[in-house]
């Protein structure tokens, strides 16, 4: 039981910890506040309180499947969405790369689509947690991607 509870510690530290870091790191600024976005564009607001929900339970998923198969594909398809996650935020804010963030954060979709699959043969909960990343990352390409036109 003391090693799972450090190994789930751990995943907490590297997801949340992490995805916090870079987003201190890259806050969209002026740059992002004069850009052209489209109607269904949310207030900034909401996106510190979603990705720390989704960060934690990306973190659960990661520490599940790691539990259960740490060698798996959906392990690996895990490392993979993470990953790609953290690099999302340097290529959009920090690069100001409005294509290649396009690229990286479809790149990512397809990533979380093939681990929700992946990983409810493994562990069902871990499967569903990745749910809720799903839609999210799927509303974030449509506004990166509108952005992206926009600009």
């Amino acid at each position: 039981m003391k090693r799972n509870l450090l190994s789930l510690a751990a995943f907490l530290i590297l997801v949340v910890g992490g995805g916090l870091t870079i987003g201190l790191f890259t806050l969209p600024g002026e740059w992002y506040a004069g850009l052209a976005k489209p109607v269904f564009n949310p207030p900034n607001w909401i996106f510190g309180p979603v990705w720390t929900i989704l960060y934690l339970m990306i973190a659960v998923a990661g520490w599940r499947i790691y539990e259960a198969n740490h060698s798996s594909a959906a392990m690996k398809l895990w490392w993979a969405a993470l990953v790609l996650n953290f690099v999302w935020s340097p290529s959009f804010f920090g690069a100001q790369q409005l294509g290649l963030a396009l690229a990286i954060i479809l790149s990512l979709l397809v990533v979380i689509l093939a681990f929700i699959l992946t990983s409810q043969k493994i562990d069902k909960p871990a499967s569903l947690l990745f749910v809720p990343y799903a839609a999210w990352v799927g509303f974030a390409s449509l506004l990166n991607g509108a952005i992206f036109m926009l600009n």
